[in-house]
């Protein structure tokens, strides 16, 4: 028997070469070491440390984590995934592990409130209250065209007087109020000075090209049948913008402590309700009782309940329901004379039904009460969900 043919190459053939070379594996293999297990992830937190890293860095405190944190949809059931009781203490953990020494921060921090500030907002709050009653004193001492400018000069320095108010302090928005907001709020301040008195004139055929003013606690300068210019609900809502910012700080406060003390975002939320609902009341039976003095006029009282929750809701950072609410409003109240005058087109007598139908029945006041009343309600069913949420009060304002 042969054996295989010699290599190729010099030297001569080896048996032993067509071994494995065992002995060369054996000797590395001590080495490197035996290989080590693989093991699960022993740190949860750690994963969602560098997800939500940027918000670690930038918080303040372990507040503004926890309540990005339900901003991103982590509840205390997901907390419990990662070994914590809720997301208080995960947001505790979260702040204590980021570092944030030299890191420089995502945002700007928001500003201190400077001494005097509190003094400065206050007055502001205050300004349309008195613009308010020096227009309607004005109004009610003069005639003729002194009062025609008087009424001009007032509804002016009251509307720069409002956005002063809502510039600053407890009542100032989160983000920039857009131009569409600021012209549906004045529309509907505006209807409650005149909208009534139009909209009566045009249910009776008119309007009959003259006007006659109602001062607070006063008759109409003129005879029956004009067009009546009720200055008593825009004096009434002006007044109470000053106990709405108050209130307004207030909630802002509390609700900041009592996220501070709760351990549980169902906690938090069990408590926020009714402090907002307490929130609402002083400045809405002040309003009421404003409105009492003057001639109560329930379509100004429920306009009072859905300005001050828009601007509670934009002060912390929801400002689009609070648009979308005033906006609906305002559009249904300009829709209204509108199909009052549609409807003298021929053919066309149907358009006024419901809006006659409500007039007859129950006043044109009944018109701004249910339209305001709904988008009250509307908005304060979800006010309650959502400043009841920790996120909406991350950051004192």
């Amino acid at each position: 028997m042969r054996g295989p043919a010699a290599p190729t190459s010099p030297g001569p053939w080896d048996p032993r070469s067509e071994a494995p070379p065992r002995a060369t594996a054996t000797a590395v293999a001590p080495a490197l070491g035996p290989r080590a297990p693989r093991r699960a992830t022993a740190d949860p937190v750690k994963a969602l440390m560098h997800r939500h890293r940027a918000l670690c860095e930038r918080a303040v405190d372990p507040l503004e984590i926890a309540a990005g944190l339900e901003a991103h949809g982590v509840t205390d059931r997901t907390a419990a995934r990662y070994r914590h009781r809720d997301v208080f203490s995960l947001a505790e953990e979260l702040y204590a592990r980021v570092p944030r020494g030299d890191t420089p921060p995502a945002r700007p921090a928001p500003e201190r409130p400077a001494p005097g500030s509190t003094a400065a907002w206050a007055l502001a709050a205050c300004a349309p209250g008195a613009v308010a009653a020096l227009a309607a004193a004005g109004l009610a001492l003069t005639g003729g065209p002194a009062r025609a400018a008087v009424g001009v000069l007032g509804a002016l320095g009251l509307a720069g007087a409002l956005h002063l108010a809502v510039r600053r302090g407890p009542l100032r928005a989160a983000a920039r109020t857009t131009p569409a907001t600021a012209l549906w709020t004045l529309w509907l301040l505006g209807y409650t000075v005149l909208g009534d008195g139009l909209l009566a004139q045009l249910l009776s055929g008119g309007p009959d090209g003259t006007w006659h003013l109602v001062t607070p606690g006063g008759p109409a300068d003129g005879p029956d049948g004009g067009w009546l210019l009720d200055t008593g609900p825009p004096l009434a809502l002006a007044l109470t913008v000053a106990p709405a910012a108050w209130c307004a700080r207030l909630f802002a406060v509390r609700a900041r402590r009592r996220l501070a003390a709760s351990r549980g975002l169902d906690a938090f939320a069990a408590g926020a309700r009714p402090l907002l609902l307490a929130t609402l009341a002083p400045p809405l039976a002040l309003l009421a009782g404003l409105l009492a003095l003057t001639g109560f006029d329930p379509g100004a009282l429920a306009l009072g309940a859905l300005l001050l929750l828009a601007r509670l809701l934009a002060a912390h950072g929801l400002p689009e329901p609070a648009a979308h609410a005033l906006a609906a409003a305002g559009a249904v109240l300009a829709l209204a004379p509108a199909l009052v005058l549609a409807a003298r087109l021929p053919g066309c007598a149907f358009l006024e039904t419901p809006v006659r139908a409500l007039a007859d029945g129950w006043g044109p006041a009944a018109l701004p009460a249910v339209v305001c009343g709904a988008a009250a309600l509307a908005l304060l069913a979800h006010a309650t969900s959502a400043l009841s949420r920790a996120s909406a009060h991350a950051t004192a304002r």
